[in-house]
């Protein structure tokens, strides 16, 4: 790729080869955040313009806070993957990707340094302003893609971004009445939080059976909305802030 002009004003532009035109939408409506989930930023910018591995993103926010930008926000970058979130399932198309460096779970999974995450923010401000994304519509990888990913992860901290005014959050339920909802059970509760799960945007099934695919999608959940214990397993704390989140979420642009 040419070098092009940034859509964010202070990124550096690193053009990556690997990105195509955007399918079936004429402006992304999804913002996905993701993190690298390698050890060093450095690894991470080497992969995303790496042609032979076929993944970027629009943007890469490193630890001291700078931004590059890889792909224009006009083009379909790859890093979603196998994906769906409210039936749609060509996630690339209709969304811009953002990766944050972190090494993840599987090296250590340390805090998002506070400048990092302050230039997140900043950055997210920008792309839901000039594309108007919806608050509900600002997720995690693992949000859209709950069997495979887990990024960014339980440290990630939504509710500083709400109060920034990026996505949407309510406080975590503290529990109530009701027993928790596990792998194996099944009837009319389990149904019941499918549905309510799916209506939130979630790629599950109403089925009545709590299987492995809820439990995943469960801690996907957790992992963004409930994350002082992410465990599958759907306890009254979690069931509460899914009905709550239902109760205030967006349902215009803002």
């Amino acid at each position: 790729m040419e070098p092009f002009s940034p859509d964010f004003a202070t990124a550096e532009v690193l053009p990556s080869p690997n990105f195509g035109e955007r399918r079936g939408v004429a402006a992304p409506d999804l913002l996905i955040l993701h993190y690298t989930g390698t050890k060093t930023a450095a690894e991470a910018l080497a992969l995303l313009r790496d042609p032979g591995a076929e993944v970027s993103s629009h943007y890469l926010v490193f630890e001291d806070s700078r931004i590059a930008e890889l792909v224009p926000e006009a083009l379909r970058a790859w890093h979603a993957g196998v994906s769906s979130w409210e039936a749609a399932h060509d996630i690339n198309s209709r969304s811009i990707g953002i990766e944050i460096a972190n090494p993840g779970h599987a090296f250590g999974y340390p805090d998002f340094p506070p400048k990092q995450i302050k230039a997140v923010i900043a950055l997210c401000q920008d792309i839901i302003t000039r594309h108007r994304i919806r608050a509900d519509r600002v997720l995690a990888h693992s949000d859209v893609a709950p069997a495979r990913k887990q990024d960014p992860g339980e440290k990630f901290p939504w509710r500083q971004l709400h109060k920034a005014g990026v996505g949407h959050w309510v406080m975590p339920s503290r529990g109530g009445k009701g027993a928790a909802l596990k792998t194996g059970d099944g009837g009319a509760d389990v149904l019941a939080l499918q549905e309510e799960l799916a209506a939130y945007g979630y790629g599950i099934s109403a089925s009545g059976e709590f299987d492995s695919t809820t439990a995943n999608v469960v801690a996907a959940f957790q992992r963004h909305f409930r994350p002082a214990r992410v465990d599958g397993v759907a306890d009254a704390s979690t069931r509460i802030t899914l009905q709550n989140l239902l109760v205030t979420r967006p349902m215009v642009a803002a």
